[in-house]
């Protein structure tokens, strides 16, 4: 028995720490296969050290077939290996943190399950053949041999493929998960039922359906008590826990955000709220890996429309009860304007509700916004950009067409204040931070650079591990990326290898100083330098995106 547990004891030891790893890189992938392989792919090192502990063993166990020297070898490599692969196991300060939820509860359970299937059960079966073997002495030997044989194979294959048992384990409690889901799903939609006049609005976009939904929060409870869903709980499972845990019975309106990386994924959470109005706040080239093209892209937005003129068709068509909104000022909306009937917002002639006089100080933003019946008022904000302006007419166009006054709303704009992580301000001392962190897109990075362009006299410092998920477009989007940070930023800082060389190509194309340019391994060391350069005047720090720890 002690033998036996010395023997299982470092498999033990190192499952523990590999599928808690591996969990939470799963986690992070959202549960989703293709995000989870992806992780793994890009994972190239520790991929490698796990195909070569098998082939070390392999090597170790060729008996008479290698010299005994080259076996030696591979057998100190092979403990080498596993080593270097427990301690990179040892968990770390994540960015995001790994959260034992009932569902990583679950799977752990049949991880423990199919743990016992290869490594334990092997050793059950081999010793009852042991045990019947045994009549003679030399049959007692052979039979222990092949037992102990066959159950350090067991192991080592275990050890080498360890990375393989989450997506495993994900298949085979994915029909639990979803009974769970759908019993979660089904309460929350009686909850919507129940709640009789409650009015949802749904916000969905490539970019800028965060910003969106935090303004008209704030100008819609001027006149309504209104629930939004937080932070970014954009997938059909945060809205529903939204419902559940925060949905009161004063609740007015439901500004519900609503995200997507697949085909129809829209669709799957309109038929759980069912919207009465539809915000379309962006289309663009975003998550083009998942949805591998921008006409997947648009369908799925255009999802929150279609939904939306169902529920209209289906309740008959009655003015000022379902409302579409689109930006009119994005080229892709423009040019696949679907329904004619949807209220165009933003910056250009033509849009129904327009901003223009659009003045920027370091103080904030000033401008001027008309509506369909010709009223006009002048708003000012104390954020900064036009990307802003943008989002924030797409809130007031909404707003203003649930009811509220122009009037009322002035005031309202007043006291926005900025999305955490998207383009946030924040000042430390004679340093100014624009975090743009939580997200990048092409369009995205572009205002963020515009925007880092506003601030005179001030030395421009970007920091960014780039752009992903952006399919066979990647590196051209990425180098686009640099030639145009090339002509902004004064300094250029990147993070990890992912996409460092193309940003790197791209700036250098377009003339930058090599010498400005750096690479750091992570945000740690990144954001060390960033604060070191000695600019001898005020900074202005660009954070564009900050990958979790799923991208490599």
């Amino acid at each position: 028995m002690i033998f036996t547990i010395i023997i299982y004891l470092p498999v033990i030891c190192f499952a523990i720490l590999g599928l808690r790893y591996h969990t939470h890189m799963l986690q992070l992938s959202s549960y989703q296969f293709q995000g989870y392989f992806r992780h793994l792919r890009t994972d190239k090192a520790r991929m490698i050290a796990h195909i070569a502990f098998i082939l070390l063993f392999v090597v170790t166990m060729s008996g008479e077939l290698i010299n005994t020297g080259i076996q030696l070898i591979a057998l100190v490599a092979l403990l080498g290996v596993y080593i270097g692969l427990l301690i990179s196991y040892v968990p770390r300060q994540a960015k995001k943190k790994f959260v034992v939820t009932d569902r990583v509860k679950r799977l752990f359970v049949t991880y423990v399950i199919l743990s016992f299937l290869i490594l334990v059960l092997p050793y059950i079966i081999f010793g009852a053949f042991r045990r019947s073997y045994s009549a003679s002495a030399q049959g007692g030997i052979e039979g222990a041999f092949i037992s102990m044989i066959v159950t350090v194979v067991m192991m080592v294959l275990y050890i080498g493929l360890l990375p393989l048992i989450p997506a495993l384990a994900n298949l085979i409690n994915k029909p639990i998960e979803n009974r769970i889901n759908r019993w979660f799903i089904d309460d929350a939609v009686r909850m919507i039922n129940d709640h009789g006049n409650l009015r949802i609005i749904g916000i969905t976009g490539s970019f800028g359906k965060t910003s969106v939904k935090y303004y008209l929060t704030t100008l819609l409870s001027e006149s309504f008590s209104v629930l939004m869903t937080p932070e970014s709980y954009n997938t059909p499972m945060g809205i529903v826990r939204t419902i559940r845990e925060h949905l009161k019975p004063t609740h007015e309106i439901f500004v519900c955000e609503m995200g997507a990386r697949h085909l129809h994924d829209i669709k799957e959470i309109t038929d759980i709220v069912h919207p009465d109005d539809g915000i379309v706040t962006s289309i663009g080239y975003q998550h083009l890996e998942t949805f591998h093209s921008l006409e997947n892209i648009i369908s799925t937005k255009y999802e929150l429309l279609d939904a939306v003129d169902e529920k209209e068709k289906k309740e008959g068509k009655q003015e000022g009860k379902h409302l579409k909104f689109v930006n009119g000022d994005n080229e892709i909306i423009r040019a696949n304007m679907k329904y004619p009937d949807a209220i165009t917002y933003g910056l250009s002639d033509g849009n129904d509700y327009q901003a223009k006089d659009i003045v920027v100080t370091g103080a904030g933003t000033s401008f001027t916004v008309t509506s369909p019946k010709g009223e006009s008022a002048e708003f000012s904000t104390k954020l900064v950009g036009r990307h802003n302006v943008e989002n924030i007419v797409g809130a007031i166009a909404a707003a203003n067409s649930l009811g509220v006054p122009m009037k009322k709303l002035v005031m309202a704009v007043r006291r926005l204040v900025s999305v955490p992580h998207r383009l946030e301000l924040v000042k430390h001392g004679n340093v100014s931070i624009l975090d743009d962190a939580y997200n990048s897109n092409p369009n995205g990075a572009k205002v963020a650079l515009e925007t880092l362009s506003l601030f005179r006299d001030s030395v421009k410092i970007l920091v960014t591990p780039g752009m992903v998920e952006l399919g066979e477009k990647e590196a051209e989007y990425n180098e686009e990326f640099g030639k145009q940070a090339a002509a902004v930023c004064d300094y250029i800082i990147l993070v990890g290898q992912k996409n460092s060389a193309d940003i790197e190509r791209g700036a250098l194309n377009a003339g930058f100083n090599k010498e400005k340019i750096f690479t750091k391994a992570s945000f740690k060391e990144a954001s060390e330098l960033m604060y070191e350069i000695d600019a001898g005047k005020e900074k202005v720090i660009l954070l564009e995106n900050d990958l979790p720890d799923n991208y490599k």
